[in-house]
């Protein structure tokens, strides 16, 4: 019989920032629109294009995390 394991939630310290998280995120998007830019991409320029998006994306997903658990917002 498999015995459930209990994760701790992070300790808000060791999280990084929403803040944080949004300027690495605005960072891919300079480099995506430097990209864009191009009227032709390279096959590494692709690979780096696509791996952009998904990093983004992945910011994207852990700062929405970060806002439920209320990571940012001041205790009452």
């Amino acid at each position: 019989m498999q015995t459930a394991k209990f994760t701790e939630l992070p300790q808000p310290s060791s999280l990084p920032s929403i803040h944080q998280l949004a300027q690495e995120h605005s960072l891919y998007e300079r480099r995506l629109d430097t990209l864009r830019a191009k009227t032709y991409l390279t096959e590494q320029e692709q690979m780096e294009e696509v791996r952009l998006k998904k990093l983004k994306l992945s910011l994207k997903d852990e700062m929405e995390r970060l806002r439920r658990l209320g990571v940012d917002f001041p205790q009452s």
